[in-house]
């Protein structure tokens, strides 16, 4: 497996992060997009029956204790952590005629083109060299599959302050996307969509305990709304991306 020094980086800073016992601080703010990942794992439910499926930057396998419920022919993840990957192997040993694990490079994989009906992930694209991810994408995908991914956008000034002062927090390689990515997306791909999370339910996260409570809720519907309106685009943290190859 050839990596670059930016490759390299990410495997390090990956590999430690997998070796501390506590997670980030960060993980805390993530019920603030809780409707994202409902919105993620409801595509996922009406694609996934019989598909063969790649999980993109897999970790130690959170989404796949999912999604193998929705009785995918065959899920694969891939991570360059191999701590990642071998704690996965771990989790799903009894499961390995459904799931096979691998430690590779998700800007050049192993596969043969046209192999995947599904490709998804949460948080990994903008950790690669983005062109180079989707092109890689676009080709391991068969011909009508669908792409898949939830990742931060880099357009809210808060959060850029945020993120500029706890540098800690995060690769030194990341970019969180921000609207001309999604034009390379769009040279690769058909029927892109974009839905966009993260604006009031941020901003009031400390006056609500779950995504169950109604005030979640009415703030996920302003949301939507405001998102209508380009430039509260802007104020997003996250986006769900879907595509299809042509």
């Amino acid at each position: 497996m050839k990596l670059t020094e930016q490759n390299l980086r990410e495997k390090e800073f990956h590999n430690k992060l997998q070796s501390q016992s506590k997670g980030r601080f960060e993980n805390i703010f993530y019920k603030a997009i809780s409707n994202a990942w409902e919105d993620f794992y409801y595509y996922l439910n009406l694609k996934a029956k019989n598909s063969e499926i790649l999980d993109y930057g897999c970790g130690v396998g959170p989404v796949i204790e999912k999604v193998i419920e929705y009785n995918p022919k065959k899920i694969t993840g891939i991570d360059i952590s191999d701590i990642s990957i071998l704690k996965a192997k771990e989790k799903f040993h009894d499961q390995s005629n459904k799931v096979e694990l691998k430690v590779d490079n998700c800007e050049k994989t192993k596969f043969e083109d046209n192999k995947f009906d599904i490709v998804y992930g949460l948080g990994i694209l903008h950790h690669l060299q983005f062109s180079k991810c989707i092109a890689e994408i676009a080709r391991i995908l068969k011909p009508g599959g669908s792409l898949l991914f939830i990742e931060p956008l880099g357009t809210n000034p808060l959060i850029n302050l945020y993120r500029a002062l706890t540098p800690g927090s995060r690769s030194k390689d990341e970019h969180p996307l921000i609207f001309k990515d999604f034009g390379i997306i769009e040279e690769n791909f058909g029927n892109v969509n974009l839905k966009y999370y993260g604006f009031l339910t941020l901003v009031f996260f400390p006056f609500y305990r779950s995504s169950n409570s109604r005030f979640f809720q009415m703030l996920v519907r302003l949301d939507q709304k405001l998102f209508k309106i380009k430039l509260f685009k802007y104020f997003a943290w996250s986006v769900l991306i879907t595509a299809k190859k042509n």
